[in-house]
């Protein structure tokens, strides 16, 4: 196979794997070790080694520099308060909690030395953006627990791959434990600071050349990859592993700086990231051997029930003594630790060396940190979500409402769906809109919906779903766009598109515009003129002989059905395809002064 073919069959497998997991709702990172086994031992369709040569672990640590980077564009200082001393104490404290045990694990547990358990144990550190995000986004759970394991999972990749490495290079030197001590202090803060200092100057620098409009928009995208390929470079040149270290710092400045706006960098990076993860994944996993994972046997399974059911638990048990979380956040954080490409990257990295000097039983430390991947992705995928929703922090398909606008009938809407017990929330850039929506007790916000950092700070916890009701047709189109991101395309909603006085109307981009809501004709002016006009909202119980469109005749089809209630589960009624009422359901109607009695009379007549 040619290196062009067997490149393109690693991008073909990762993204396949990604696209078969969402489709299949398992973790993704499941289904990328399952289609590297497949083209790598088990047919030999690929061999990394030949493949890509020497260059293939330099490319892997490019990759996850740039993965740590995506990450880092992820973190928000304002989350920070009220959780930044548990997030310090899981990246130190726990960090040498996990360490001690895994060590002490591989040690008693697989008869490993201690030089080499020493440094499995600051490998199995790592967790990482490429596993926690995927799973917190499937999860979405709510309060601070999601904002705490986001912020460990990035920031802990470059202080175990960090501590990994002065730990590989103490055991190479087999020097004394006071000088190897002394040697690893010192070569710990030149890779703090170099690389905390470069990653700030290189975002800093960044920030400047696109405030001052130094960087066309067809190059920002591009000239920042470089940048980021510049800045983790220069930073490994002048401290070995800490471009990582410069990666992570550079995306958490560039995120939390107000200068410029980078959602188009983080669109980029985040599809980057994807293609990144993927392709690296199934290529470490394609290097793998199952029959050394096999030959680990039994003790290789209780070593992997130690570090799930030992390690994490006491990790989060001494990082969070003291702190103001629940106990149920507490077993969450305690249950969620995945480990991902950085732990691979390092761990098939180190083998390589130790094997060119022949260390004793160096083949053992890809086996087990791949057994360690696997079991950890496999028991919190599988486990995670239904815990967070036994322990009451998600819902399994967020049966909430997002409503961008709160005029009248948004006001109307949110207060009789709140009232059938729905969760509504109110966004609105209107003060008296807003006003009179917390003076009936609705959730509502003040201020603009398409501003990410605004929306970072609503409680969406619950929420599921996006309604755009404004009177503007592009803001709608925009809110769809935006929140389509967050809550998936099928999820966001606009009313009908108005049409313009004169003129035919032109469709808009099928890109910019979510499912459209209730009806063809259900335009905001329509609504609106409809609610001035006297119509008001129902709710419609059906009984088991219920015919709905007889009950429609009834009012001479002046009435508009908007919901249908199904066993706990809102539908949101659409233009196209629209679900049709079944008999036992509710349905939420707008109807013409006086229809409601007419309906009223009617059920009852159907039900004698």
């Amino acid at each position: 196979m040619t290196v062009i073919s067997g490149i393109a069959l690693l991008v073909f497998a990762g993204i396949a794997a990604q696209w078969l997991a969402w489709r299949l709702h398992l973790p993704s990172i499941l289904l990328l070790l399952i289609f590297g086994f497949l083209i790598g031992p088990a047919f030999r369709l690929v061999n990394p080694d030949t493949l890509l040569g020497e260059l293939m672990f330099p490319l892997v640590s490019l990759a996850v520099g740039i993965i740590l980077f995506e990450g880092g564009l992820s973190l928000r200082v304002r989350d920070l308060p009220g959780i930044s001393g548990i997030v310090r104490n899981l990246i130190t404290i726990g960090a040498v909690v996990t360490w001690v045990v895994i060590t002490a694990a591989a040690y008693g547990i697989m008869g490993l030395d201690l030089g080499l358990s020493l440094i499995l144990g600051a490998i199995l550190i790592v967790s990482g953006p490429t596993v926690i995000l995927p799973l917190l986004r499937d999860i979405r759970p709510e309060g601070r627990v999601g904002s705490i394991l986001r912020w460990e999972g990035i920031l802990i990749d470059p202080v175990g791959a960090t501590l990994a490495l002065l730990v590989f290079d103490a055991v190479l030197l087999q020097s004394s434990l006071r000088s190897a001590t002394g040697e690893a202090m010192i070569e710990l803060l030149r890779i703090v600071i170099i690389g905390a200092a470069l990653g700030w100057a290189g975002a800093r620098a960044l920030a400047y050349l696109l405030k001052r409009y130094l960087i066309p928009d067809h190059l920002q995208n591009a000239f920042t990859l470089m940048w980021v390929i510049v800045v983790f470079a220069l930073s490994n040149l002048l401290a070995e592993e800490s471009g990582l270290l410069a990666a992570t710092v550079m995306g958490m400045v560039l995120a939390n700086q107000r200068a410029v706006s980078i959602k188009h960098i983080i669109e980029f990076k985040e599809d980057l990231g994807v293609l990144l993860t993927s392709s690296m994944f199934v290529l470490l996993a394609a290097r793998l051997q199952f029959r050394d994972i096999w030959a680990l046997g039994w003790p290789g399974l209780v070593f992997a029930a130690v570090v799930i059911g030992v390690a994490r638990p006491l990790t989060v048990f001494f990082s969070t003594l003291g702190s103001p979380l629940e106990l149920r956040e507490k077993i969450f954080l305690a249950w969620m630790a995945p480990r991902g490409i950085v732990a691979a990257a390092v761990a098939s990295i180190f083998a390589i060396e130790l094997a060119h000097i022949h260390y004793p039983q160096a083949e053992k430390l890809v086996s087990l940190t791949f057994l360690i991947i696997i079991s950890t992705v496999v028991v919190y995928g599988l486990t995670a979500g239904p815990l967070a929703r036994r322990l009451g922090l998600a819902r399994k398909h967020p049966q909430g409402l997002l409503f961008v606008g709160a005029h009248l009938g948004a006001r109307a809407l949110a207060l009789l769906l709140r009232e059938e017990g729905f969760k509504t929330v109110l966004v609105d850039t209107n003060p008296r809109h807003v006003a009179a929506a917390q003076a009936v007790g609705l959730q509502a916000y003040h201020g603009n919906a398409l501003y990410e950092e605004f929306i970072e700070e609503i409680d969406l916890g619950r929420v599921g779903r996006m309604l755009a009701l404004t009177p503007n047709d592009e803001t709608n189109a925009l809110a769809c766009l935006h929140f389509a991101e967050i809550f998936g395309r099928a999820h966001v909603y606009q009313l009908a598109v108005q049409p313009t006085e004169g003129k035919a109307l032109e469709p808009m981009p099928g890109y910019l515009v979510g499912r459209v809501l209730f009806a063809p004709d259900a335009t905001y002016r329509k609504l609106n003129g409809l609610f001035e006009a006297g119509w008001r909202l129902h709710t419609l119980s059906l009984g088991e002989e219920s015919d709905f469109q007889a009950l429609r005749e009834t009012c001479d089809q002046r009435l508009l059905p908007m919901f249908i209630i199904r066993d706990a589960t809102l539908i949101v009624l659409t233009a196209v395809e629209p679900e049709q009422p079944r008999p036992g359901d509710r349905v939420v109607v707008l109807a013409e002064p006086g229809c409601a009695e007419r309906l009223a009379r009617k059920e009852d007549q159907d039900q004698d």
